[in-house]
């Protein structure tokens, strides 16, 4: 079947329109099968171009044979099996795919920043993340040193993971853990009261 989703009885009314000699009666038996179709998928009745898609459904499972009036521009033959265009690929490399692009654009930009605490703070994240995504590919720990000649070379030179560097960092990592708590005992419902009836008792 061209269209298995619409079932083996539809396929066998499109079968039958296509032996109707007869142009009118030919054409009222399109329009019931296109309203039987719509009934299988109520769903999608609001969907644009809903009725448009039915018609080349059924043209599809006539195999385009079917001469009657199509109330739309029905899809040609030769289309269905028309391949899309390539999506082209972005030519520039990356240095360490590891990191990905997104990294070297932000050491481009923290080189640019004047000296203060806001580019400390920026290459402090940054090479947080040099050390996520180390250890994300590599499975393995990873030294201060690995991260710093990264950034050393990414930044050609013009950035350096400094002793406040790294304060900053780990000052960040600690305001990003969050400390599980543990889990109070709850006291089981009616334990006080059976204590309290006990002393009542004597």
């Amino acid at each position: 079947m061209a269209l298995p989703e619409y079932g083996r009885s539809v396929q066998n009314m499109v079968d039958h329109a296509l032996t109707i000699r007869d142009r009118a009666e030919r054409q009222r038996c399109a329009n019931t099968i296109i309203n039987i179709m719509g009934g299988m998928f109520p769903h999608l009745r609001d969907v644009p171009d809903f009725k448009h898609k039915l018609w080349d459904h059924l043209a599809i499972m006539a195999d385009f044979k079917l001469d009657i009036d199509y109330p739309y521009e029905i899809i040609r033959k030769d289309n269905l099996v028309t391949k899309p265009d390539l999506i082209p690929y972005p030519s520039t490399k990356i240095r360490y795919r590891h990191y990905g692009r997104t990294i070297e654009e932000l050491i481009r930009k923290a080189c640019d920043f004047p000296e203060g605490d806001e580019k400390d703070n920026l290459v402090a994240l940054i090479c947080n993340h040099l050390k996520k995504d180390y250890i994300t590919w590599n499975k393995d720990s990873v030294d201060e040193g690995k991260i710093a000649e990264d950034l050393y070379e990414y930044s050609n030179g013009k950035l350096r993971m400094t002793d406040h560097i790294l304060r900053i960092m780990d000052w960040r990592m600690e305001q990003n853990y969050v400390q599980p708590q543990p889990q109070s005992k709850q006291p089981q419902q009616g334990s006080s009261k059976k204590k309290k009836n006990k002393k009542q008792k004597y």
